[in-house]
């Protein structure tokens, strides 16, 4: 079997309110998360809802490329 093209891939999700503002006036920084993702089964980026600490409250969370 080759190991180049795993099925489940790495993938981080990024704060898309803190990237649209650049930087909180606050603290500076951008929230991540990391997870898994099937290749097959989800071809579309992901999106889900996470707590950021620099927003401080729960947004949208976008696939970034690595």
């Amino acid at each position: 079997m080759a190991k180049g093209k795993d099925v489940r891939i790495r993938v981080i999700l990024e704060c898309s309110s803190c990237v649209q503002k650049g930087a909180n006036e606050e603290s500076t920084g951008v929230s991540r998360y990391s997870t898994q993702k099937n290749r097959h089964s989800t071809p579309r980026q992901l999106e889900f809802n996470f707590f950021c600490r620099y927003c401080r409250k729960h947004t949208t969370h976008h696939e970034i490329k690595k």
